[in-house]
């Protein structure tokens, strides 16, 4: 693998900031085939780690978007969500907690192991836990972050199952009645959506399925991987010609089109997915395609921010594209480029984007 440390010559096009294209280029077609996928080192971890250990323990500015009722629903972001508080937002603070049991289980010898294993123990605690739960199951909440949060809340599970260590179990063991609602609540509404959301910000269905798929194969839990496959296939199996020109929207941090790639090469067998992403996304086939990285004009901007993110989503599905169908090696480079432009400008940039990006570029960087 490609260490992040060893970046090629390329990252020098993607330096700063511009608003002019910025094409996206490898040396000869001979070395396409050749070029490995950027991978996670110490160091990178290291630095990284510093924006969800910060980030989790942050409750102000915060961004609630409860339904209240009377005046009892008020009260502050710890009050209300003792376990999922800081990092702006509910689901931001899921996957920061996420981001840093990642890291541990990607580098279990960083430093300040002890400090995260703390602050995860804290945080996602039998009383807490119950909080969240209690919340979930009020009049006015049960739709609460559906389901970018509950996708999010899931991948949190299954990465908690990965950390093979006492404090791992524990705290897997105290997050699942939590996981278990969300869970169900997935169960009930996927049959009553009868068409995908197909935006490239939070409530995208391609993205939140391909978290929940990956959390039911984790768990075993057949009906709830059963219900994602059978619902990718109602929404997208007769989709062609994804117009992935329209791409990106100005506020983007996912691709419609990739992120529905990627749930489908997780649903379709091998010679389904070939067939299928062929007539869906024609031109990826050729080993000429480019693809240009979203250009960010301003990163204190919380939206515009938004395009590091898409970013690092489009290169995980560009890498899994890739691992699934090894004739598509040539979308790697593509995807390095894309992680080079923006991984740079995270750590020391504003909290617009610091709350949520190290979580992304983790995604990118170390996705399974």
């Amino acid at each position: 693998m490609q260490k992040i440390g060893l970046i090629l010559p390329i990252i020098l096009l993607f330096g700063c900031e511009t608003k002019e294209t910025i094409p996206v280029e490898v040396e000869t077609a001979v070395t396409v085939s050749h070029v490995e996928r950027l991978t996670l080192d110490f160091d990178e971890a290291s630095r990284l780690l510093e924006l969800p250990l910060e980030c989790i323990d942050v409750e102000f500015p915060n961004k609630l978007g409860q339904v209240i009722g009377s005046y009892n629903d008020l009260g502050s972001p710890e009050e209300l969500h003792p376990a999922f508080y800081g990092c702006f937002d509910w689901h931001s603070a899921v996957h920061g907690h996420w981001s840093l049991v990642r890291m541990l289980n990607v580098h279990p010898e960083l430093e300040k192991r002890d400090e995260i294993i703390e602050g995860l123990l804290r945080h996602l605690s039998v009383e807490n836990i119950e909080m969240e739960i209690d919340y979930f199951e009020g009049t006015l909440n049960g739709t609460y972050e559906r389901m970018y949060g509950w996708a999010w809340l899931l991948k949190l599970s299954e990465e908690l199952k990965d950390m093979d260590s006492t404090d791992g179990k524990l705290l897997l063991k105290n997050l699942s009645p939590l996981s278990e609602l969300i869970a169900d609540k997935v169960k009930e509404f996927l049959p009553k959506l009868n068409y995908p959301i197909r935006v490239g910000t939070h409530t995208n269905t391609a993205f939140a399925m391909t978290m929940i798929y990956d959390y039911a194969v984790a768990f075993d839990d057949t009906e709830l991987r059963e219900l994602v496959e059978q619902r990718a296939r109602d929404y997208y199996m007769s989709d062609v010609d994804c117009p992935l020109s329209w791409e990106p929207s100005g506020y983007d941090f996912l691709s419609p089109c990739f992120e529905e790639a990627d749930i489908m090469r997780r649903v379709l067998s091998t010679s389904e997915y070939k067939k299928w992403l062929k007539e869906f996304l024609p031109q990826l086939s050729d080993v000429s395609f480019k693809l240009e990285p979203g250009i960010v004009t301003d990163r204190e901007d919380g939206h515009l921010v938004h395009l590091d993110g898409l970013n690092f989503s489009r290169a995980w599905c560009l890498y899994g594209i890739a691992e699934t169908l090894p004739e598509y090696a040539h979308l790697v480079p593509i995807a390095n480029a894309h992680i080079e432009y923006s991984l740079p400008n995270l750590v020391g940039d504003g909290y617009e984007g610091g709350h949520w990006l190290a979580s992304f570029a983790l995604l990118a960087l170390s996705s399974k």
